[in-house]
């Protein structure tokens, strides 16, 4: 009897256990699938907004630039702080508009480097982006440790940058390039391994589990869009 219960017990464990990894892909691809496509909105809006001078008037002729620089910002920030309030097609809806936005604001760099360039630093992006985020999914090493390092050098860019809007020091502008794609490097890595974990408290509820994954993408998607965004700055070729 009791070699027949092991067996039966160690059955249902390994049903239990494939029936979990695969819910765990399931929702990872969901987050991947969010993540890209938010991605290529960006880059379609951005690119349209570029080839046409009325809109480019438009939107950054005037105090409306403004809107059009913070507009980001204050989404990010209803998305964090709204995701317990917020239903999950809200959420979503939100960050396809968060998405579009951000692609207003970025048709700029159209303007400043040769299309070339920026598809040459969006292939390199993508292909660190994967092996980083591959890197994050499969290693046993925690993470944890270094995503408090990386929050603290993320704050110290955003403060470095701020200066550096009144210094317009080259010098500063580089280190801060580079210092950007090491530590959106590493929040690649840091989130995705961040995220996989979430998982084991959202398997099951599926309102949560569904915001997860929106919340997931829009972690990963800033890391991609500002790593790009990083490399471009030394990579990129100027029109100029």
């Amino acid at each position: 009897m009791n070699n027949r219960y092991d067996t039966v017990y160690q059955t249902g464990a390994r049903t239990g256990a494939a029936e979990f990894d695969a819910g765990l892909r399931a929702y990872m691809l969901k987050v991947y699938n969010y993540m890209a496509s938010g991605v290529l909105l960006t880059g379609i809006v951005a690119m349209l907004v570029s080839q046409s001078e009325t809109l480019l008037t438009a939107i950054f002729g005037g105090p409306q630039a403004y809107i059009v620089m913070f507009a980001p910002l204050v989404f990010v920030m209803v998305l964090s702080f709204g995701v317990n309030r917020l239903s999950a097609s809200a959420l979503q809806m939100l960050f396809w508009a968060y998405a579009g936005v951000m692609g207003l604001s970025l048709s700029t760099i159209f303007l400043a480097y040769t299309g070339e360039s920026i598809a040459r630093t969006f292939f390199i992006t993508a292909v660190a982006f994967g092996g980083l985020s591959l890197y994050g999914y499969t290693t046993k090493k925690s993470l944890s440790g270094m995503g408090t390092f990386l929050i603290m050098g993320l704050i110290g860019l955003i403060v470095a940058s701020l200066v550096n809007l009144f210094m317009q020091s080259t010098m500063m502008d580089f280190i801060i390039s580079v210092a950007g794609v090491l530590i959106f490097a590493g929040l690649t890595a840091y989130d995705t391994q961040r995220i996989k974990n979430s998982y084991f408290e959202l398997a099951g509820h599926g309102e949560l589990q569904a915001k997860g994954a929106i919340m997931g993408a829009l972690s990963l998607y800033l890391d991609f869009i500002n790593m790009f965004l990083m490399l471009l700055r030394f990579v990129g070729t100027s029109r100029e």
